[in-house]
């Protein structure tokens, strides 16, 4: 999984900053490092110069591969809880569309789905009738 930082001008971007942010990012969403290829996260100060209450902003995209990207965004006081809220909702996010994509493959009744029923019903027709054209 490769972690790509970004920063807007009025965040000092640097190697600790992105090693820190990298870090907590990893540690955040390490069980489903396998499931994504990438993740960017985007630093931003609202206000630029002015303090206001909320004004950092940390966005985090992920791509899970064979799906469209998740995209987060968390505000904050500082940039430490704006990282470590968006990386929190990331993970629920993540969570919420692989725990879809289980219950999609293992219904809670353990029984196939109509749809692999009928996928397999037409495949047991195209294998007999297969049967017929080869004897």
């Amino acid at each position: 999984m490769q972690i790509q930082v970004n920063s807007d001008n009025h965040i000092q971007g640097s190697i600790r900053l992105e090693e820190w942010v990298k870090t907590t990012v990893q540690s955040t969403l390490e069980r489903y490092e396998e499931d994504l290829t990438r993740i960017e996260v985007h630093l931003r100060d609202e206000n630029g110069d002015k303090t206001r209450p909320q004004d950092k902003r940390c966005q985090m995209e992920a791509r899970p591969k064979g799906h469209q990207p998740i995209s987060v965004t968390h505000k904050a006081d500082t940039l430490e809880q704006a990282v470590d809220g968006a990386a929190t909702k990331l993970d629920h996010a993540l969570e919420h569309l692989f725990g879809k994509l289980r219950q999609r493959r293992t219904p809670a009744n353990g029984q196939p789905t109509e749809g692999s029923q009928a996928s397999a019903l037409l495949e047991e027709e195209f294998l007999e009738n297969e049967q017929v054209l080869n004897s």
